[in-house]
């Protein structure tokens, strides 16, 4: 028994010897045979980019030979010869208007070209009707200077339609990006911290916005694409805050500039930058609730008490009808 109980003890120490050596034998020389795995991850990485870029060329290519569906428009021509004839882009518009129609929705020169047309044209359609009416729908005894005078004004309110079209326009248009902007920041914190790129972030973000708010939608679509192919990120950032016009997407951008500046990591600065947006929605839900009250007291007292005073004192009156009748 002894002698077996050595003999085994024997092998077992020769086993784990061997086992010991293979060990060493394979972690000096393994690392011989592996890849740089940085180097491989990093190179996977720039082709990702540059299939990001290409596919963005080749879609803005496409919307360019299809105008139709192009995000940016083109002037019709007998507008744009209209407009180059009077000279309107150097009187009426500016680096101002441009500005207010990429807020709106409207970008490259197509818009601008209609817009600038229709500030000439609206004028003189209304001329038009209201000429129409004064002098043929209305009777001769309406004196000829109260026909004249609702010519001019009508056509004066002309003047101003496109403008006002263009600022109602702007209105929805941020209203609806800072209603969803808040959820946007939240599924944008949530990609980050599991492992996507910006890049990424900003196109899943879009995808899945788009059912709350199309605008927003449509403008992280471009600002992905603006990623792929600006030579600096921090023009795209700066353009996504120019054209939506709403400071709280202006401020976002700008700590995702300084995050990307000194090093600090997005998804802290998007989870900041979060709360702080929800806490300001939450603000202005309150401010409204807060101002209701007085907003109802003119419809209350117009409204409700004539019926309130009819009913409780209707039966008075009656009865007292009735004693000296």
């Amino acid at each position: 028994m002894n002698l077996e109980a050595i003999a085994n003890s024997q092998f077992l120490i020769a086993v784990l010897a061997a086992v010991a050596v293979a060990g060493t034998l394979y972690s000096i020389v393994m690392p011989f045979f592996e890849g740089d795995g940085l180097k491989t991850r990093m190179k996977s990485v720039a082709l990702e980019r540059d299939q990001i870029r290409a596919r963005e060329r080749a879609r803005l290519a496409a919307e360019k030979n299809n105008p139709r569906e192009a995000l940016r428009a083109q002037p019709k021509a007998q507008v744009k010869n209209i407009v180059d004839k009077l000279n309107l882009k150097a009187m009426l518009a500016d680096e101002n208007t441009q500005a207010k129609l990429r807020m709106a929705g409207y970008r490259g020169t197509g818009p601008l070209y209609t817009f600038l047309f229709a500030r000439i044209a609206v004028p003189l359609v209304l001329l038009v009707v209201a000429a129409f009416y004064a002098f043929v729908v209305m009777p001769d005894t309406v004196p000829m200077i109260t026909r004249v005078s609702g010519c001019l004004l009508v056509s004066g309110l002309g003047v101003f339609g496109p403008n006002l079209y263009i600022q109602n326009r702007i209105t929805n248009r941020q209203l609806s990006i800072k209603r969803a902007w808040p959820d946007a920041l939240d599924l944008m914190l949530i990609c980050v911290e599991s492992g996507m790129s910006i890049e990424a972030a900003f196109g899943r973000v879009a995808e899945e916005i788009g059912a709350q708010s199309v605008p927003l939608a449509e403008e992280l679509t471009l600002t992905n694409a603006e990623l792929s192919y600006l030579g600096e990120r921090r023009l795209a950032y700066e353009n996504l805050g120019a054209r939506t016009g709403v400071e709280g997407v202006k401020n976002v951008m700008m700590a995702l500039i300084q995050a990307e500046r000194y090093g600090t990591p997005v998804g802290h600065a998007i989870r900041v930058m979060s709360d702080d947006n929800r806490e300001q929605r939450m603000q202005e839900a309150e401010k409204k609730a807060a101002s209701l009250p007085p907003k109802l007291t003119v419809p209350m007292i117009l409204f409700f008490l004539p019926v309130l005073f009819v009913v409780i004192l209707g039966p008075a009156v009656m009865q007292v009808m009735d004693a000296f009748g």
